[in-house]
């Protein structure tokens, strides 16, 4: 048994091309690779053998490579029309390499001896022919999916080979999104000069990259940056960068150049990318007419619609045309691909409507109000905004019932496997009722959309939209608490971040309840219970100690309670003839709350850090007069009897609300504090 496998293992090519790779001298080193090349592409057996193929590369000499690409490359170089023995010399030794890094297991791949090949690789390009250059960027490519490949690749100096090859052969930009990615994340525990280095380096590549792209349309660029900014961490995200202007003019003119639909996708998901990590800088040069200074786009230089409002509209017109088709295709291949393009849509139009609101906001210092499109083009969005949010809704509605009900007579247990399995390769017709991928509460397209039909419902005053969007307070209610329960199971949180639906679904219900018919939605599907009992667990973690016997505060909790205490005011106050009974739990809960009487570790230090610390404390101050506040609202509007039944509660808020009063006064807010003694006075007369 042993001397057949020795001969599938080691047959005589194998054992002529390692004795000729032993030798001396060149000639037979280079008859050696050939000979060992041949063997390796016609015996299928030996290329699925791992422990043949690592002993076999291990026998190739790695100095001799180098040689032969070095020369080979020179004297291709130097000659005119090219030299053919320089041809295979080059050819053979970037063959080899990218054979053997196709065959070794992954563990191999970071090894010395492949990642110490990856300069001259890279150096080799300009002279290599197009077969070659493809094998010389598909060894490249698998080689920095590696931390060591990726290490050697960030560590050259001169990637020019690479850049000026971009336009034309996309994977080389690939190469660049997993090297970078790569070394990023293996440098989690490495020194900050680390990573202010592969910033730099990461800043330089894609500004060459963008002076490589001018005259094309750039979409591969558009479509790499998209990918890779949201990826970045913000220590190794270049800060301010030099190339947005001129990577904004590329978006503008394939907005404006009636794009392919993988241009329009590149130009889409960019935009959001840039909105998310550059939040300060990116609305002025997408949503303003003269971003840089220099006028407007070449490739529209006539058109008097303002670049926003063309860019906006087709944006609307783009989630108008696929939408309703979108529930069909969830278990398709390609709804990935149409949900993130549909996600980044809402939310550019989630960051527009937040831009014009700041710019007409007279108290916002830094107001664009110069910039903003003309009345008419914004009456003219106006409506196309109403009518693909009435769209939004049809979708939600959808969306939420096939995946609650499924098929009408149907369980959704019927269903056993999905439409696509990657994995059995298996492809057949199923019921389209639910992904099986992402759940509702788990599709980013879900709370994108929901995102921005909030805001909208919030500033716009439609009457007939939020009658519609009354409709959905069932779907609201429910990923409000799937969102909750999610975030306070830390452990599934940690295993698998859950998207989080909770402030979304506040703004759209501080415009639905607006209406009455979106107060009763309300009601009807338990959404005073779901707010309340959030309100209570949110006002005890703000006087939880830590460890350390500090006083936990969490902004971004408390700044929620604020707006949870909106949606149940207003409420509170429509309600007739006055709060239920049942609200008045509420009451009873908050003063159960217990409140320290005094802060802990509040010894002076440095001044900043006391300033960050007091508009800290401002934040979870308003969130705990805002209770007391509601809490008021609630007595204040129930019968006499009632209150009497609850003088026992009113007290203990009046105590709680004097302990506030002096953390209140120590920071010195007027609002806070007036607000505060109206609650003091106001339950005083009701004992």
């Amino acid at each position: 048994m042993s001397e057949p496998t020795q001969q599938i293992g080691q047959p005589d090519p194998i054992q002529n091309a390692q004795a000729l790779l032993r030798a001396k001298d060149d000639t037979s080193r280079f008859v050696g690779l050939a000979l060992l090349k041949s063997v390796l592409d016609n015996s299928e057996e030996l290329r699925n053998n791992q422990d043949a193929v690592r002993g076999l590369w291990k026998s190739v000499p790695s100095k001799f490579l180098d040689r032969l690409i070095k020369t080979g490359s020179r004297q291709q170089s130097q000659s005119e029309g090219g030299n053919k023995n320089a041809r295979d010399m080059l050819d053979l030794a970037v063959a080899i390499i990218h054979t053997f890094a196709a065959l070794v297991p992954e563990e191999n791949k970071r090894d010395s001896r492949f990642t110490e090949r990856i300069p001259h690789l890279v150096a080799c390009l300009l002279n290599c022919s197009n077969e070659t250059t493809k094998l010389v960027l598909e060894t490249l490519s698998a080689l920095v999916t590696t931390p060591d490949g990726a290490k050697a690749f960030i560590a050259l100096d001169d990637v020019t080979t690479l850049i000026e090859i971009a336009p034309s052969q996309p994977l080389v930009l690939d190469i660049f999104f997993y090297a970078w990615l790569n070394a990023m994340s293996s440098s989690v525990s490495s020194s900050a000069e680390d990573k202010d280095l592969l910033r730099t380096k990461i800043d330089h590549t894609i500004t060459a990259l963008i002076s490589s792209f001018k005259g094309t349309d750039a979409v591969t660029l558009l479509d790499f940056l998209a990918n890779l900014l949201p990826r970045l961490e913000p220590q190794v995200l270049p800060q301010n960068p030099q190339w947005l202007p001129t990577l904004n003019l590329f978006i503008r003119n394939l907005v404006s150049s009636r794009p392919t639909p993988a241009g329009r996708a590149a130009y889409t998901n960019l935009s959001a990318a840039l909105l998310e990590v550059y939040p300060s800088v990116a609305p002025q040069l997408l949503f303003t007419d003269d971003p840089s200074g220099k006028g407007k786009s070449k490739a529209n230089p006539t058109d008097d619609k303002p670049f926003s409002y063309l860019l906006i509209s087709i944006l609307l017109i783009d989630i108008r045309s696929t939408a309703p088709t979108l529930l069909s295709q969830l278990n398709n291949p390609s709804y990935p691909q149409s949900s993130r393009r549909l996600s980044s849509a809402f939310n550019i139009i989630s960051h527009y409507l937040g831009f014009l609101l700041r710019s007409l906001d007279p108290s916002d210092s830094s107001s664009e109000s110069h910039s903003l499109p003309d009345p008419t083009f914004l009456l003219k969005l106006r409506t196309s905004l109403s009518e693909t949010f009435s769209l939004t809704l049809e979708f939600l509605r959808d969306r939420f019932d096939a995946s609650v009900a499924g098929a009408m007579g149907l369980d959704p247990s019927a269903r056993s496997s999905a439409a696509h399995d990657s994995a059995s390769g298996a492809s057949h017709l199923t019921l389209s009722w639910e992904s099986m991928r992402d759940s509702v509460d788990q599709d980013p397209l879900i709370l994108a959309a929901i995102r921005a039909l909030a805001i909208w419902l919030r500033e716009d005053d439609n009457e007939q939209l939020r009658k519609e969007a009354s409709g959905l307070g069932d779907l609201f209610i429910d990923l409000y608490r799937h969102s909750c329960h999610n975030n306070n199971n830390d452990q599934k949180k940690n295993e698998n971040e859950k998207l989080d639906f909770r402030r979304p679904v506040l703004m759209a219900w501080e415009g639905l309840v607006e209406e009455r018919k979106g107060v009763e939605s309300f009601l009807a599907n338990g959404g005073w219970q779901a707010l309340a009992d959030d309100l209570v667990g949110i006002l005890q973690s703000t006087s939880t100690s830590s460890s350390a016997g500090e006083v936990v505060v969490d902004e971004a909790e408390a700044a929620r309670g604020t707006e949870i205490v909106r949606v149940l005011l207003q409420v509170a106050e429509r309600e007739r003839p006055g709060p239920k009974e049942e609200w008045l739990d509420l009451v009873t809960k908050v003063a159960a709350w217990y409140i320290p009487e005094e802060d802990e570790g509040e010894a002076e230090g440095d001044q900043d850090v006391e300033m960050v610390g007091k508009e800290s404390k401002l934040v979870v101050y308003e969130f705990q007069v805002a209770t007391l506040q509601l809490v008021t609202a609630l007595l204040v509007g129930s019968h006499p009897g009632v209150q009497r039944r609850y003088v026992h509660s009113i007290s203990a808020v009046l105590g709680i609300a004097r302990v506030l009063m002096g953390k209140v006064r120590k920071v010195g807010d007027g609002e806070l504090v007036e607000a505060l003694e109206d609650v003091l006075a106001t339950l005083g007369g009701l004992r």
